[in-house]
């Protein structure tokens, strides 16, 4: 179930991973090692958004859930030019991108593994992230 409106994910494939996407709210949710895949599938070494990601302090914890072992997700703030908030599970299932996040992602990280996850996304969710730039 989806932690920000509790309607069921949806799974998305693309090259052979599956994303989980709330269509009501816009939502991602990667589960560990998707990134990972992602940037393997592309050609590219884990890097820099991995790292950062299993790096950073959580700052706040939310009410909203991991889908997958039901705790309360923890807020990470990742800074590459602009803030980027995101939550994640705390005993380490997945990620959870808010439906605007998705395009900050894809906008600030190009090189590397940075790069391969950006143009998977941008592959997938080609129509949101077009309609974001023009302010649709």
């Amino acid at each position: 179930m989806c932690p920000e409106c509790d309607e069921p994910l949806i799974a998305y494939e693309l090259e052979g991973i599956e994303i989980d996407r709330c269509v009501v709210c816009g939502g991602t949710w990667l589960d560990t090692g998707e990134l990972e895949l992602i940037a393997e599938r592309a050609g590219a070494e884990p890097g820099g958004l991995s790292d950062a990601i299993e790096n950073a302090k959580p700052v706040a914890h939310e009410k909203r859930r991991c889908p997958r072992c039901g705790k309360k997700l923890e807020t990470i703030i990742l800074d590459k030019g602009e803030k980027i908030e995101l939550e994640r599970c705390p005993l380490g299932h997945g990620l959870w991108l808010d439906k605007g996040e998705l395009t900050t992602v894809v906008r600030s990280f190009g090189e590397g593994e940075e790069g391969a996850v950006a143009r998977f996304f941008e592959d997938l969710y080609r129509y949101e992230i077009e309609a974001g730039e023009k302010g649709d």
